[in-house]
């Protein structure tokens, strides 16, 4: 396959395909894992490391307003993330990165970098990411987890439902063998009424 080029972005570069095979991967720690959007040549199970998974980031667009926010993952410095890594053919490169800018991007609180990413036969990749900008206004860092609860039942957004996102991201962890005691607890805070 040819050289996948990229938008001109100076945070993702050809170097995120896979030098041999021109395919890109893609790595998915939240919604992307249940809900891709993009057409991809297999998804395995995988690993980062130098990040974890975190509600770390108002929504003002998906899961909420900018007058009520929502709370949406952000990968955040430190620890590992157990995820899903999507291998996406070279011939649909371009357009998956694209797709991914407007759908993540859509205030631009994320960094895209690529990482390597190990998948779950011991196999490294480098896999495309979006990071939690800890600089832009929308980023929550650590909340008490009362507050996390508050913001996400009252988010709604594009996407639907702040709560709905949540208990899809808890449920596709578990399926995955992922026990995340934050969004275990905040889904049951969930279940008893305000």
């Amino acid at each position: 396959m040819g050289e996948v080029v990229f938008p001109a972005c100076p945070d993702v570069s050809p170097d995120a395909a896979d030098s041999t095979s021109g395919d890109l991967w893609v790595f998915g720690y939240g919604s992307l894992m249940w809900r891709p959007g993009f057409p991809f040549v297999e998804q395995r199970k995988a690993v980062i490391r130098g990040f974890h998974r975190s509600l770390c980031i108002y929504s003002h667009v998906h899961r909420g307003t900018a007058s009520q926010p929502g709370l949406v993952l952000g990968l955040d410095r430190g620890g590992s993330c157990l995820g899903i890594a999507f291998r996406v053919a070279g011939t649909h490169a371009a357009a998956t990165v694209a797709y991914l800018r407007e759908r993540e991007q859509a205030t631009s609180v994320y960094l895209e970098r690529y990482v390597q990413t190990v998948l779950g036969a011991g196999e490294t990749v480098r896999s495309l990411v979006y990071v939690a900008d800890r600089k832009h206004g929308q980023y929550a860092g650590r909340l008490e987890e009362s507050e996390v609860l508050r913001l996400v039942r009252q988010g709604i957004g594009q996407s639907g439902a702040n709560p709905d996102y949540v208990r899809n991201t808890h449920a596709h962890l578990l399926e995955l063998g992922v026990h995340d005691p934050v969004l275990t607890r905040l889904v049951a805070g969930l279940d008893i009424p305000a």
